[in-house]
C-alpha cells in the first residue's frame, strides 16, 4: 500500500531513549535487499540522528535526510508536518522508485502523535527501563498507534520491569492493535516488525 503520495510512510516515534534509532537501523538492514528505502529524521536543533545512521550504515547517505525541527518537534509530525513532506518530496526526487521512508520523531512524551498526511503507518516505541507503569498511562501513542514497541525488554530484571504486568496492561490499553516485545541489540523482535510493515503496508 503506497500512500497516494508515493512511498508507504512509516512514523515512529517514541520518548528520547527509548530506542528509535536503534529501531530505524534494524529496520532499514532488514528491509534495503528487497525493498528501496529512505529515512527522515527529525532533531531540535542537529541532525544527530541522521549522522548516527550513516554511520551505522544503516543505508547509504543519499537516503538518509535529517530535519532540524526547532523548538517543538512535535509540532513538525502533527500540526505542520511542512518540513517532513518537503523532505519526503526531496527524496521522492532523487530516488523515484521509493518504497519505504521511515520518518523518525524527536520528542519524549506520550502524547506525540503523527499527523495522517505525513505518516501512513505509526510505530511508538517505549523502553522498559521507563517504568513498568508507562503502557497503563496511556496517551495517543500507546493507545492509538499501529503497532506499539515495548523496547529493552532484556534490561527488565536491573530496572524492576515486570514483563507480565506490561503485556497485560499493553493488552488492555491497546484492545486489538498489536504490540511487540524487543531487544534491539539482540534484534529481538525486528522480524515481527518487518512482518507487520508488510502486512499492514501491502509491501
Amino acid at each position: 500500500m503506497k500512500s497516494r503520495n508515493g512511498p508507504l510512510r512509516v512514523g515512529i516515534g517514541g520518548p528520547v531513549g527509548s530506542g528509535k534509532t536503534a529501531l530505524t537501523e534494524k529496520l532499514c538492514k532488514a528491509m534495503r535487499d528487497d525493498y528501496s528505502v529512505a529515512v527522515v529524521t527529525n532533531d531540535i536543533y542537529t541532525t544527530e540522528d541522521a549522522e548516527a545512521l550513516v554511520r551505522m550504515q544503516a543505508l547509504p547517505s543519499d537516503r538518509i535526510v535529517g530535519v532540524e525541527t526547532g523548538g517543538c518537534p512535535h509540532t513538525a509530525i502533527r500540526e505542520d508536518a511542512t518540513i517532513n513532506l518537503q523532505a519526503i518530496a526531496g527524496l521522492n526526487q532523487r530516488i523515484p522508485d521509493l518504497d519505504v521512508v521511515f520518518i523518525e520523531s524527536g520528542g519524549d512524551n506520550l502524547a506525540a502523535t503523527f499527523s495522517p498526511d505525513l505518516a501512513d503507518i505509526t510505530i511508538y516505541v517505549i523502553s522498559v527501563c521507563q517504568g513498568e507503569e508507562i503502557p497503563r498511562k496511556g496517551g495517543p501513542g500507546i493507545t492509538r498507534s499501529d503497532l506499539l514497541v515495548i523496547n529493552k525488554k532484556d534490561l527488565a530484571p536491573y530496572v524492576g520491569a515486570d514483563l507480565e504486568v506490561m503485556d497485560r496492561d499493553a493488552t488492555r490499553m491497546r484492545a486489538s492493535r498489536p504490540f511487540v516485545f524487543s531487544d534491539m541489540k539482540r534484534g529481538d523482535g525486528v522480524s515481527s516488525i518487518v512482518s507487520f510493515l508488510r502486512e499492514q503496508g501491502g509491501l
